[in-house]
């Protein structure tokens, strides 16, 4: 008997067939459902087009780019400063791609009904395949609004920003047909609270907006520092002020923006995070001096959408992972996605995914109509009230769908762990749960109408009697302002349901609205996987099983 006899120790088998390459835009019904519904629909080409790539070389490059993270150069071999971050090819060609297809630039550049849903679309899918590459893209869409209050600079930038073209060069802005914007807010001492910052300006000249001015401090998180500038914060005599700062000056020489580390983090790893020294960095004002604050919020407003966006891609790819892998891996005999107690869990998971998706993509409409009073009241509040709950909602949810797939799903093979890492950053980022919360209650208390706005979307409950006393039981608690602060967390979450539950009874799927209130309004478990008797567990698990076309 040959000892190669007993070289082959057992076949492969009850294994589960690759993802890899899957459209994920032709494998998502809920979304391509939520984008016509919302006006996205014209952009359909597009986002197929988006979704093969992200389900097959962005996915591959994704891994590439977290398994060779960025790397600071301070120096070059000569002993020059050059604060240099280096990326692996893989992230550049994340970033191209997303570029050229108009991620950060397409609201822009073509504003028509339905073009903001379209772009969360695509960012939507981009983000299952890399999220971390998002920062940047979410930066550069974001800086948009803000820059357009300065118009001089506007006329500079904004064509730069909004071209299709993608240039990592370390060069001056003019060499370039194409640049990116980062954002440097938080410092040291203070973190969320901007108003504790200490960076200083002064004036190169006679000072004021669309003036030069040179910066004097430091920023504890500068995110992607190899941006082609920069929007920041400093004071001047009259207060808090916001500045465009770009990585070179005018003559070409590099600005005095010195990098001085980069940030170990959670996840997130493809992007480099960094802590910064403005020694007397050349930048611009922008906006009203000493209103800094009011004028980067139309930056942050919409990174804050993108972390609806991010979460609610995060889940989905997620609950893709979780579904392929049930609907071949068998257990006792049996597929596990026909086995009751798994049933239970992954319809639960398919519906925190579609509901998130259904709330950022309404949020995306709002957004789609500026010059609508009711929707940017209704933008206004939910751009926090989604940020916290949906974000919120993801790291749990990521956890479930990777125990779904055992030890497999814990991994780095697989895709799950990256996803579980990248999830707390959307919650953290661009303010805190409670930074969130305390903003819920700030614009219905500060800005007419916004109550107003939320409860005429809420309407009576669209003849559903559990959605109605909730929304009766939310009218009570707002009028109770005592302790209000104490509340705010359970006052935004039950905002954030009671929203998610109306969308889905009005787009008419009853299989996903019943169980969605049944299960969200009707008291039930704390855990995924907890869906109360009679909810159609099979009808939910095969509408958000990918299945390759």
């Amino acid at each position: 008997m040959s000892l190669q006899q007993f070289a082959e120790t057992h076949e492969v088998f009850n294994q589960v067939p690759p993802l890899d390459g899957a459209n994920l835009y032709r494998v998502d019904l809920p979304l391509q459902e939520w984008v016509r519904r919302f006006g996205g629909g014209w952009a359909e080409d597009r986002l197929d087009a988006y979704g093969a790539l992200a389900g097959g070389p962005l996915m591959a490059a994704g891994f590439l780019a977290n398994e060779n993270k960025p790397v600071f150069k301070s120096h070059d071999r000569y002993g020059n400063r050059i604060d240099l971050v280096e990326f692996h090819p893989s992230y550049h060609e994340l970033m191209r791609t997303a570029i050229e297809h108009g991620l950060p630039s397409l609201p822009w550049t073509d504003p028509r009904e339905g073009a903001q849903v379209a772009r969360a679309g695509l960012t939507y899918l981009h983000s299952q395949a890399e999220a971390a590459s998002g920062c940047p893209l979410t930066m550069t869409f974001a800086a948009v609004p803000a820059l357009k209050l300065q118009p001089d600079l506007a006329a500079l930038w904004l064509p730069k920003i909004l071209a299709t073209q993608y240039d990592p060069r370390n060069v001056p802005m003019e060499q370039k047909a194409g640049v990116t914007i980062g954002m440097a807010m938080t410092e040291k001492q203070g973190g969320t609270d901007v108003r504790a910052n200490t960076t200083r300006a002064h004036a190169v000249g006679a000072g004021g907006p669309g003036q030069a001015y040179e910066l004097v401090g430091h920023k504890w998180f500068c995110s992607a520092p190899m941006c082609d500038a920069f929007l920041t914060l400093a004071y001047t005599d009259k207060g808090l002020t916001c500045f465009l700062l770009p990585r070179h000056r005018p003559d070409g020489t590099r600005n005095q923006f010195y990098v001085q580390r980069l940030k170990n983090k959670l996840g997130n790893w493809a992007n480099a995070s960094s802590e910064v020294e403005f020694r007397g960095a050349l930048a611009w004002m922008v906006g009203e001096e000493g209103r800094g604050v009011p004028t980067i919020i139309e930056m942050v407003a919409l990174t804050r959408f993108d972390c609806m966006v991010g979460s609610s891609s995060l889940m989905r790819q997620a609950l893709s992972q979780a579904a392929h892998h049930c609907a071949y891996r068998q257990v006792g005999g049996r597929v596990l996605a026909e086995q009751p107690l798994m049933q239970n869990v992954l319809a639960d998971l398919a519906l925190e995914s579609e509901a998130a998706l259904a709330l950022t993509l309404r949020m995306g409409r709002a957004l789609d109509r500026p010059h609508d009073e009711q929707e940017q009241k209704f933008a206004r509040l939910v751009t926090a009230i989604g940020k916290y709950w949906i974000c919120k909602r993801a790291p749990a949810m990521i956890n479930e769908a990777a125990e779904c797939m055992g030890g497999a799903g814990y991994v780095e093979d697989t895709i799950l762990p990256r996803l579980y890492r990248e999830a707390p950053v959307n919650s953290t980022w661009e303010g805190s749960g409670n930074v969130q919360c305390l903003d819920v209650l700030r614009a219905l208390s500060k800005e007419p109408g916004v109550l107003d706005a939320l409860f005429a979307e809420l309407g009576d409950g669209h003849g559903d009697a559990r959605l109605k006393a909730h929304i009766q039981q939310l009218q009570a608690a707002f009028r109770d302002t005592g302790d209000i602060q104490y509340r705010a967390r359970q006052l935004t979450e039950d905002v954030a349901v009671a929203l998610q539950a109306k969308l889905l009874l009005e787009a008419g799927n009853a299989t996903v609205s019943d169980a969605f209130i049944a299960s969200r309004l009707g008291g039930g478990g704390r855990v995924y996987g907890t869906l109360p008797r009679g909810v159609d567990v099979a009808a939910l698990v095969a509408r958000s099983t990918p299945h390759p076309v």
